[in-house]
């Protein structure tokens, strides 16, 4: 594939691109990051593909936010390679940061400041010309569906719509990769569902995306592929689809009894009748790649549970299989 010759630059110019067009724009090959005696991240490999949407997941502390601080060149790399954008962050961080859209996990606003002046003087920080800037402003307020707040103040804003601010304020100076850190965290189901919709649009439109989440259902809507990390470790990697093929089965059969001492009775008859049998406090989890059949199974064997759920799998299948169902802190 023959080399762009040219990109857009913050300030509406045009600059010449330094790596080919189908290189990664993120390269990692042992990455790792230490603060003293704790390795926060350790040994991973990955890269990101222009114009894919690329996730992280993991519990607490997996290492997740270590590695998007080294990716956003906030966090000095401890030891092994890492490529942004072509370039090395140890010694152009500027120049990475400012081809870079980043949305914090924590709304960092001028509180005090109209929804417009937020983005306006944002751009200006990016040297975009104030004429630039302002119609970039109203043309990113328009897709995020803030245009009718522009002349109102910050503060009053609900979640959902700071949220939505913070996206449009990211894209101000046009990135060529944007860097989302749980981008839907404490919105309810109808603002989340909105800031999808917006990704979405992003993602068809070409803008790589390089986001961490807590949502399985999150990660499955948006991410082309994604990692999901454990004790500093990337433990799988691969599409929605390729990790619910690889580590979990086609279906699974949710059994709920009516006391814990039924369960209890219950579970060496269901030896067996999936691929595997996971007992939990509320319920039974059969995995299994024909539901109807293994409810057959079920009755046949003369288990009688208060009810029944043929579901799908799931990414939350997988993740909990490959991480634990254990609260870590």
């Amino acid at each position: 594939m023959e080399t762009d010759p040219e990109r857009r630059t913050g300030d509406g110019s045009f600059g010449a691109v330094t790596s080919p067009a189908d290189a990664p724009l993120v390269e990692a090959r042992g990455l790792t990051k230490r603060f003293d005696a704790r390795v926060a991240v350790d040994g991973i490999d990955f890269a990101v593909q222009p114009g894919e949407a690329f996730g992280f997941l993991g519990p607490n502390g997996a290492g997740k936010t270590s590695t998007m601080r080294m990716i956003g060149c906030v966090s000095p790399v401890t030891d092994g390679h890492l490529r942004v954008l072509g370039m090395d962050p140890a010694h152009q961080g500027p120049e990475i940061r400012a081809r870079l859209g980043v949305v914090p996990q924590e709304d960092n606003h001028d509180n005090e400041l109209t929804v417009l002046d937020n983005l306006v003087i944002y751009g200006r920080y990016f040297g975009i010309p104030r004429g630039v800037v302002k119609e970039r402003a109203r043309e990113l307020l328009e897709f995020v569906q803030l245009w009718d707040r522009r002349a109102d103040k910050v503060d009053p804003l609900s979640g959902g719509m700071k949220r939505r601010l913070a996206i449009a304020r990211a894209l101000v100076n046009e990135p060529e990769l944007l860097i989302l850190d749980e981008p839907t965290t404490g919105l309810d189901p109808q603002a989340r569902h909105l800031v999808w919709e917006r990704l979405y649009r992003l993602k068809r439109q070409g803008t790589t995306l390089l986001l961490t989440t807590h949502y399985m259902d999150e990660a499955e809507q948006l991410c082309d592929r994604l990692v999901i990390m454990d004790e500093a470790k990337i433990v799988a990697c691969g599409s929605p689809q390729e990790l619910i093929a690889e580590h979990s089965t086609k279906e699974v059969l949710e059994l709920r009894f009516e006391t814990p001492e039924l369960q209890e009775a219950a579970l060496p008859r269901l030896v067996g009748v999936g691929e595997k049998v996971e007992p939990l406090a509320d319920r039974v989890l059969v995995y299994t790649h024909n539901g109807d059949d293994a409810t057959a199974a079920v009755h046949h064997d003369g288990v009688n549970p208060q009810s029944v759920l043929v579901r799908r799998s799931s990414l939350e299948d997988v993740f909990l299989a490959l991480t634990g169902r254990t609260l870590e802190e």
